[in-house]
């Protein structure tokens, strides 16, 4: 008797696309098919969240580990609002409460970035958080529904030739801007947040690198635009080099992963400083640009140093 032949899907998948059995790319642990991808895992899972926005790199930062960074944002002209003119908002890496966003007494409006979410696409939810503090009363901050079903993005609302320049600062004082009463309680939580800051510096000299002193420690992290897979082959090629450094004493330790960008992370000697890493990360730049286009197969110590990276990753939800 011939054997019954088991009905299989013919179904293909893009180039991306997350399989059924694979692990869920919001870094659950669990596999896609039970977490995001089951019947009743709500919105699909975005994993290149800011792709196509202004500074996509200089988003992930500041959602995921600068700690007092803004930049202005500034939205089409028929973006929520419908009028004529430009609507700009002010991006924070945190607000006061941890509130999603909020309209201040003037008038104007902040977006907060290191907000909890509860469905798969940070866009979506921050576009919807936005949309809210642009009609609320000044003063007031905004409350997310738990699932706000489907919604703008940014990338539909969002000014795409406008500059999303980073400013960090020092502590929370930009939180009480205008406010002239920073006496008592004001003052005592203010600096008890203040104290909680670690110093930082965004690189000049290239995009979205941020030296940080942790006090017993410096690091450099750097959100790169590149695919995942190829990057972490690039850095093989070059550790295998002995071409992943960037100042003497400097060593890559590993790398997280958000947003569908890997940010690679340095440990660098003490007392180094940011400005001593200006020039270095140019060269670097340039010797990880080869590295890139570089197509040949990969030799046994670069698929080691590879597998090495791999299992050197942090991936941060």
């Amino acid at each position: 008797m011939a054997r019954k032949q088991r009905n299989r899907s013919t179904t293909t998948r893009t180039d991306g696309e997350v399989g059924p059995r694979q692990p869920c790319p919001c870094g659950s642990g669990k596999r896609y098919k039970a977490c995001h991808g089951a019947a009743d895992g709500g919105a699909a899972f975005v994993v290149r969240s800011f792709e196509g926005l202004p500074g996509e790199c200089d988003w992930v930062a500041l959602r995921e580990f600068v700690q007092t960074g803004t930049a202005p944002l500034s939205l089409r002209p028929d973006a929520f609002t419908g009028t004529a003119e430009a609507t700009t908002v002010l991006v924070a890496s945190l607000l006061p409460g941890i509130a999603p966003a909020l309209r201040r007494e003037a008038g104007d409006v902040w977006l907060g970035l290191q907000v909890a979410h509860q469905s798969g696409d940070a866009s979506r939810d921050l576009a919807h958080a936005l949309g809210l503090a642009l009609v609320v009363e000044p003063g007031a901050a905004v409350t997310m529904p738990a699932d706000p079903g489907p919604q703008t993005r940014l990338q539909d609302v969002v000014d795409p030739a406008a500059d999303f320049t980073v400013t960090l600062h020092d502590g929370f004082d930009f939180w009480f801007e205008g406010v002239d009463d920073r006496e008592g309680a004001l003052a005592a939580t203010l600096e008890q947040l203040n104290d909680t800051i670690e110093p930082t510096a965004r690189l000049t000299s290239v995009e979205a690198a941020y030296w940080v002193s942790t006090g017993t420690k410096e690091h450099l992290r750097w959100v790169v635009p590149h695919d995942e897979d190829t990057m972490l082959t690039a850095l093989a090629r070059l550790h295998g080099a002995g071409a992943d450094g960037l100042v003497e004493g400097s060593r890559l330790v590993g790398s997280f992963r958000a947003h569908g960008l890997l940010v690679p992370v340095w440990d660098l000697p003490l007392g180094c400083g940011a400005e001593a890493l200006e020039e270095p990360a140019v060269a670097f730049a340039g010797r990880l640009g080869e590295a890139l286009v570089d197509s040949s197969a990969l030799t046994d110590a670069e698929r080691s140093a590879r597998n090495g990276l791999a299992n050197r990753q942090l991936t941060i939800r």
